[in-house]
């Protein structure tokens, strides 16, 4: 091979030839010197061509692109890591969630990622998070996989073609999947690693094919970097009315953030990741990824259309040797996957931008069976219920998770994703829903009529209508009466709605069972709550979910 031939690069394409650390370089920032190539910001096509070229993946019958991501079908939470700093550590909220790693170790990991990736294929992509320019991050993506690169060129917000020359990133993701780190070397749990230093602007991502650690390193970063901002960044999803109203969708991965906010009737602001501040929410992404099993065309048909469309990405999707998808097949895992830009949802925003919210909505997927399926918080209780962030962990998207939902608490709907206290956030959305006057709902997506196994998923249908009712204003109106375990306020008649269903105990065949397993539900809330009582105001401790005298 000559060497010509050994530094080409595809149309569209920088030359790898200038100093990896200069202006505008494509490799500039990330410390990788002398790749084989770099193919820089290229399109959907010119990747799609890549990954087939070098067989990683297929094409579905419809033009997606499906891969398979390895023994890694979820987050590896386990093997998430911060890099103990000095101008950082006191700020960070160490624990589980952020397991340190000494600056030491984080150094031989980021200089053997960087020593495994020269003389390779390179693919990097300038991307924006934060659809506010006054408050978004420039994120360069370096990595030796095209399907990769596509996945973060459709979940980001690609920068228009002019800003690119002389692009400069903020933080740099080094992403290494088939790279093994050695524990007795870099300091990590395993032979996975998804190391962040805050100091350095750096994020080493190593063993593992998942693509979604690339999206939740960025969201970890955007919940670093804004609060001190005086911004609120948050999971959810957003999307806005025909009359200008927006509202905001709370929750974890399978709760029904993506399904409940792509609504034909409203204008979708992004399905996951969004920041509030001064002048309103604005997304943090420029694409959706969506769980996709058991997708059904005639229940979410905007999803299902984006799934079946040339450059989207499917995750351990199952497909027939001529490519015909097989949505309901978990043969690879519950969690799969489509990531599309969010311009393939029709009523998607162009600008990615919404006002301040008339309504915030905390989804819960309830695998007691006992919560209600909607009740009206008032904003302490909008408090409580943010940082207990209680719901189910579903199948699949965390590594090691078996097929069935296990109960847990999550603070602010997204503690894997949180690298300050739980407060921190909790004061800012207090402020804010204090500020703009937005009216808390609390909606169950999980069972009723009995816990998993013995009851029943709670109808989309049944949660689409109620949720109507909110985001119209006609659910103000409603009776409300408390219900005797938790102190929610559970409207009592509403169009459409059987009574069985908005009272969770008329549900279950055996009411006194319902009442054993709702106090076991309320003896974990109050666990939980002693884990931050001491950091909140008495209206909120007031709140709590308590345990009759």
């Amino acid at each position: 091979m000559n060497a010509e031939t050994k530094m080409q690069t595809t149309a569209g394409a920088q030359s790898a030839e200038r100093d990896a650390g200069g202006h505008g370089a494509p490799l500039g920032g990330s410390g990788v010197q002398h790749p084989f190539s770099v193919h820089a910001n290229l399109t959907a096509p010119q990747l799609v061509a890549h990954a087939l070229r070098r067989g990683e993946g297929r094409l579905s019958a419809d033009g997606a692109l499906v891969v398979r991501t390895g023994v890694h079908t979820g987050r590896s939470v386990a093997d998430k890591f911060v890099v103990d700093e000095p101008s950082t550590t006191a700020e960070v909220w160490w624990g589980r969630v952020n397991q340190k790693l000494p600056e030491q170790h984080f150094a031989a990991l980021k200089h053997r990622v960087q020593a495994y990736l020269q003389g390779r294929e390179l693919f990097t992509q300038d991307l924006y998070a934060g659809a506010d320019p006054a408050r978004r991050v420039r994120v360069r993506l370096v990595s030796p996989s095209a399907w990769h690169s596509l996945f973060a060129r459709n979940m980001f917000i690609r920068p228009p073609a002019g800003e690119l020359p002389g692009f400069e990133p903020d933080y740099v993701i080094l992403h290494a999947p088939d790279f093994q780190a050695d524990p007795a070397i870099d300091g990590v749990r395993s032979t996975t690693a998804v190391a962040l230093s805050f100091a350095q602007k750096t994020i080493v991502i190593a063993g593992t094919e998942y693509a979604g650690e690339i999206k939740k390193s960025i969201f970890t970063v955007m919940n670093w970097v804004l609060p001190a901002q005086g911004v609120m960044p948050m999971h959810c999803s957003a999307n806005i009315g025909p009359g200008g109203d927006t509202a905001l969708f709370f929750g974890l991965s399978g709760t029904g953030k993506t399904t409940l906010s792509s609504d034909a009737d409203r204008q979708l602001i992004g399905d996951d990741e969004h920041g509030w501040g001064p002048d309103g929410v604005f997304n943090f992404e420029g694409g959706c990824y969506a769980k996709v099993i058991n997708l059904l065309a005639e229940a979410e048909p905007q999803i299902w259309h984006a799934t079946h469309r040339f450059g989207t990405v499917l995750e351990n999707v199952v497909a027939d040797p001529c490519g015909r998808l097989d949505l309901n097949d978990p043969a690879f895992t519950e969690n799969t996957r489509a990531c599309y830009p969010i311009d393939y949802i029709p009523n998607a925003s162009a600008s990615g931008r919404g006002g301040q919210p008339r309504n915030v909505i905390f989804l819960t997927a309830d695998a007691f069976g006992v919560l209600p399926p909607i009740a009206r918080l008032t904003p302490a209780q909008a408090m409580y219920h943010f940082l207990s962030g209680y719901t189910a962990r579903v199948a699949g998207t965390e590594k090691g998770l078996g097929r069935e939902p296990q109960a847990t608490f999550s603070a602010c709907f997204g503690a894997p994703f949180l690298p300050r206290q739980p407060e921190v956030y909790g004061r800012l959305l207090e402020t804010l829903i204090e500020r703009e006057g937005a009216a808390c709902w609390l909606v169950n997506t999980g069972w009723t009529g009995g816990k998993h196994g013995v009851g029943r998923r709670m109808a989309i249908g049944h949660t689409r209508a109620l949720l109507r009712a909110v985001l119209d204003g006609s659910l103000l109106a409603a009776r409300f009466s408390p219900d005797p375990f938790f102190g929610l306020m559970i409207p009592r008649d509403v169009a459409s709605i059987p009574n069985e269903v908005l009272d969770p105990r008329l549900s279950w065949a055996d009411p006194a069972e319902y009442d054993r397993t709702a106090a076991e539900l309320v003896a974990r809330f109050e666990a939980n709550f002693a884990t931050f009582a001491g950091a909140v105001g008495d209206d909120v401790k007031a709140a709590a979910i308590r345990s009759a005298a």
